[in-house]
C-alpha cells in the first residue's frame, strides 16, 4: 500500500510503447478524431508486428466490445486509451484476439491482445495505434519522444504532475 502511495505522488513518470513499428506524432494521424486532440496528447505508432502490449502498470479499465480499443488506468492515475488501427470499429471484434479482461491487474510490458493485420488492412483500414492520455489535462507537461522507430517497452512518453 504504501509503495502504491508513494509512486502516485513522484512528480514525473514514463509510459513506454505498445507496440513495435515507428513512432509518429498524434498531429500526423489521419483520423481528426486524434490528431485534432479532441481526446488528450499522446503518440501513435506504425506497427511493425501484431502484439499490443501494455505501456506501464495499472489496471485494465474498459474493453471495447469490438476489442478495437482498451482502456489501462497507471498506477500514476493516468488514463491511456489504447487504439488498435483506424476506424477498426467497424470490424466489430474480427482479427482482435484480446488477452485480458476488465479489471486485470497488468504490468508494464504485458501482452493485452493480437490483431490481425491482413484483416485490417484487406478491409482497406490503417494498422496506425493510438496511445492517448485521455486526461491529460490532469498533467503540468507531457513530453513525447521524437518520431522514430521503435521496439514495443521503449520509452515514449514523459509525463509531469
Amino acid at each position: 500500500m504504501l509503495k502504491n502511495l508513494f509512486k502516485r505522488n513522484r512528480r514525473s513518470f514514463m509510459l513506454y510503447s505498445h507496440l513495435s513499428g515507428k513512432l509518429v506524432p498524434l498531429r500526423d494521424v489521419s483520423d481528426e478524431v486524434f490528431s485534432s486532440g479532441m481526446l488528450g496528447y499522446g503518440i501513435a505508432v506504425e506497427p511493425i508486428s501484431n502484439k499490443l502490449f501494455s505501456p506501464c502498470s495499472g489496471t485494465v479499465g474498459h474493453i471495447f466490445d469490438t476489442h478495437h480499443a482498451i482502456n489501462i488506468v497507471s498506477d500514476f492515475g493516468c488514463e491511456i486509451l489504447l487504439h488498435i488501427g483506424l476506424d477498426t470499429v467497424k470490424l466489430k471484434g474480427k482479427g482482435f484476439d484480446i488477452k485480458v479482461k476488465e479489471g486485470d491487474r497488468v504490468n508494464k510490458g504485458d501482452l493485452l491482445c493480437i490483431f490481425d493485420t491482413e484483416i485490417i488492412k484487406n478491409a482497406g483500414l490503417k494498422t496506425t495505434t493510438p496511445m492517448v492520455i485521455t486526461n491529460s489535462g490532469e498533467y503540468s507537461k507531457i513530453e513525447a519522444r521524437p518520431q522514430c522507430d521503435i521496439n514495443a517497452g521503449d520509452s515514449v512518453l514523459k509525463i509531469e504532475k
